[in-house]
């Protein structure tokens, strides 16, 4: 008995989540599902009374729906049947009806038990259950964040930026001056791969300032505006010692490779909605500021973290820590770098989050030169708050526990990784003979300190 009663108060919890329907009839049937899965799903179910086909566990027996009615009203009836013949009819889908005594035995045989069948105040209370469920998932839905359809736009629009500057192929990449890698070896370059790399549709390098949005920026108003990119004077012996100058063989190459980012980041940034609303200087400014932030962002998109190099299409195009040194960098940059990538990498962002946290990077009001500053400020704030909501609608734990906090953790990264790499183009852009290998825009942009 007390086994039943065990079963009872079971079948009672799972009734309270059972779907909207007919409840008398749900409440007469009180079906459970298959016990342990004793039941192949894709076989035919068959009734244990008459043999018809079977719609489910019917008051602990499967039946089907004809015989789940018949004992739910001989129950609650309380009849009492006598078999007019010799007490042990064999009950079909065709006869079923001829004797009621043997059925309800056969009922009672295969295991339907009278205890399964709700009273009228349990059909009412199970209905009031259901009904409580149902406005509850109702309230928890309409509490739920979700995205405007302004908020949507702003993510379709830069996702459209993105994939129109983004070009996953690397075709471009053979038009850059080929990659030299010398066999010397490079002090602590041997573990990991590198260099940035991200490419998009391109744009000729001097037209950087060819749209109308820098068009009416005064040629000779560019020495002030960039000298507040120009780093301080240091003199940081450390840097400069751990670099090689003596053979840079892939310098050509990775500043064609930057320049050519340089430039899909621009692109990237006339998109943003309210971008090309600031006034000139300011989008210039924040470009030159964020520019190798958002490559290092972008750049995580080929970034593997089998070999820790950065795959390109073909072995040509795969980049090692080896190679960046061989551009002039030092593992004062590189370490750091690769374990950004390898943190970034290991949020697994959608790429609606790489592309809004690559907008907010390019519109930080904080940048030095930024004049106005709250309208800045504005568009970094909508930006933000649409990637929160995005995280809290569309990102299913455990991934989404505070994946923001962490996003914007790695824009703090990206300033410590900007600054070292001004200090090292620094070094390498007092070496002319290495500076006639950078583009012109990589020294538009990064400034060029050649005296």
């Amino acid at each position: 008995m007390s086994q039943l009663q065990s079963s009872w108060e079971m079948h009672q919890q799972s009734m309270a989540y059972l779907p909207d329907r007919d409840m008398e009839t749900m409440a007469a049937s009180t079906s459970l599902p298959d016990p342990a899965g004793e039941f192949d799903r894709n076989m035919p179910r068959i009734c244990g009374v008459c043999g018809d086909r079977a719609t489910g566990f019917h008051f602990n027996a499967m039946t089907c729906e004809g015989c789940k009615g018949f004992f739910r009203r001989s129950m609650k009836r309380k009849a009492m049947f006598t078999c007019p013949f010799n007490g042990d009819c064999k009950i079909t889908k065709d006869n079923r009806r001829h004797c009621q005594a043997c059925r309800l035995k056969r009922c009672v045989d295969i295991g339907m038990m009278k205890e399964f069948i709700l009273t009228d105040e349990e059909v009412q209370r199970k209905r009031e259950m259901i009904l409580k469920r149902k406005e509850e998932e109702a309230l928890k839905e309409s509490l739920k964040p979700k995205l405007s359809e302004e908020q949507q736009k702003v993510i379709d629009i830069l996702l459209e930026a993105h994939r129109k500057t983004y070009d996953p192929t690397y075709a471009d990449f053979t038009k850059f001056r080929p990659p030299v890698r010398s066999n010397a070896s490079n002090r602590g370059a041997a573990r990991s791969s590198s260099i940035l790399t991200q490419d998009l549709s391109s744009e000729d390098s001097t037209d950087l300032f060819g749209s109308d949005a820098f068009s009416t920026f005064p040629e000779s108003v560019e020495p002030q505006m960039f000298s507040n990119l120009v780093l301080s004077e240091e003199n940081d012996e450390t840097t400069s010692m751990n670099i090689d100058f003596s053979h840079l063989s892939m310098l050509p190459h990775l500043a064609d490779l930057v320049s050519y980012s340089i430039q899909k980041v621009i692109g990237f940034a006339k998109m943003i909605p309210g971008f090309r609303d600031l006034a000139a200087e300011d989008q210039i400014v924040l470009l030159k500021s964020s520019a190798i932030e958002v490559i290092m962002l972008r750049s995580n998109q080929s970034f593997t973290l089998e070999d820790m190099t950065w795959t390109c299409g073909s072995n040509d195009f795969k980049y090692r820590i080896s190679d960046v040194t061989q551009a002039g960098h030092s593992m004062d940059l590189l370490e750091p770098l690769v374990k950004f990538q390898v943190g970034l990498k290991k949020l697994n962002l959608h790429e609606e989050e790489h592309v809004l946290l690559m907008a907010i990077c390019i519109l930080s009001p904080d940048r030095p030169g930024v004049q106005d500053t709250s309208l800045v400020e504005s568009l970094q704030d909508r930006l933000s708050e649409i990637l929160q909501t995005y995280i809290r609608c569309r990102h299913p734990p455990p991934g989404s526990r505070l994946l923001y906090a962490k996003m914007i953790q790695k824009l703090a990264d990206l300033r410590s990784l900007n600054e070292e790499h001004s200090k090292q183009y620094r070094c390498l852009s007092f070496q002319p003979e290495h500076s006639m290998q950078l583009t012109p825009l990589v020294l538009e942009v990064f400034g060029n300190e050649i005296s």
